[in-house]
């Protein structure tokens, strides 16, 4: 039976050729029809080909991800698409991949890919990883598994994938929760899928939030900072159980009395902040301060959740919404 899958473009290394003038990548030139011819694809596969932007990764904001959404949701009100698939450039595609994951609640797969090496050079991962992505698309088992990411024949929850390496093509995984499955040759494979999915239907523009990453004596000059420049929001990452130096403690308190919810997530790969200490700047302290603990969400993924859940109306921000 013929599948009909939709390839968007976004640009990225994926995307990628190299300029004769400076012998460097130009990233985001190659256009999605480009590539897709490029992949061998199977007969029974149809692709249909939008590329929307043809940008590096690095200059994605806030509003590309409100294009993206609103492009994909037009086409998915075409019944006979079985399945999505978006090029990315690998920096910022965690981000890209959750906020999707949390704004979009059509059943149909949603997958994200994109690649370490350009499409010309030797040992590329480009070809096979987006071939791999039309072909899972296009595969009844990855329905209702919100938005994932392929990547080096890996399936990753668009929750929890980060990218781990800045250059090796095993780029991606998914620390202390493992990879979803695999895409051996042309075979998906799914071992296991997420059990609790979260949609938000946005209804403004999304928010500023800004991140501040705490380390050995840091104060709270970015904290008053973000605020002087308008954050909506702020996201404060910490090491272990949220442990923050106890020097920012003014600057928090004079944010949340200004009604700016604050969040604290952790710098640790695995594990979720806690309140299990008393000491000041620890998760307890800064709790009792107003501070939302954010679980084990690291700092990008919050600042992407808090900043859907303030376009989409939610005005009392609880660590609720922040749990397993």
């Amino acid at each position: 039976m013929n599948k009909k899958i939709a390839l968007i473009s976004t640009g990225g290394t994926i995307a990628s050729k190299r300029n004769p003038d400076t012998g460097l990548l130009t990233a985001g030139v190659m256009s999605g029809k480009e590539l897709s011819e490029m992949c061998d694809l199977p007969l029974h596969l149809n692709v249909d080909v939008v590329s929307i932007f043809q940008i590096p990764s690095n200059h994605m904001t806030f509003h590309h991800l409100i294009t993206l959404r609103e492009k994909i949701e037009k086409i998915l009100s075409n019944e006979e698409i079985d399945g999505i698939v978006v090029t990315h450039g690998t920096d910022t595609l965690e981000e890209t991949a959750y906020f999707l994951d949390l704004v979009i609640s059509d059943k149909r797969p949603i997958v994200v890919t994109g690649s370490q090496r350009d499409p010309a050079a030797t040992g590329t991962d480009a070809i096979v990883n987006l071939r791999q992505a039309v072909l899972l698309a296009a595969d009844p088992q990855c329905q209702d598994m919100g938005t994932i990411v392929l990547f080096n024949e890996r399936i990753f929850s668009g929750r929890y994938v980060k990218k781990e390496h800045a250059s090796n093509i095993n780029g991606f995984t998914s620390y202390g929760f493992g990879y979803l499955g695999i895409v051996d040759q042309e075979t998906p494979y799914i071992y296991q899928k997420p059990i609790k999915r979260e949609v938000y239907t946005i209804k403004n523009e999304l928010p500023s939030i800004e991140i501040v990453k705490c380390y050995m004596g840091s104060d709270g000059k970015f904290i008053d900072c973000a605020v002087e420049h308008g954050a909506k929001g702020i996201v404060i990452e910490a090491p272990g159980r949220g442990h923050a130096p106890p020097f920012i403690l003014e600057s928090v308190k004079g944010a949340v009395k200004k009604g700016i919810p604050i969040l604290l997530t952790t710098s640790a790969e695995e594990g979720e902040v806690k309140t299990v200490y008393d000491f000041p700047g620890s998760a307890w302290s800064l709790q009792n301060e107003g501070v939302v603990l954010a679980g084990d969400y690291d700092s990008k993924k919050a600042r992407i959740k808090l900043a859907v859940l303030l376009a989409s109306g939610v005005t009392s921000i609880n660590k609720n919404y922040f749990t397993h």
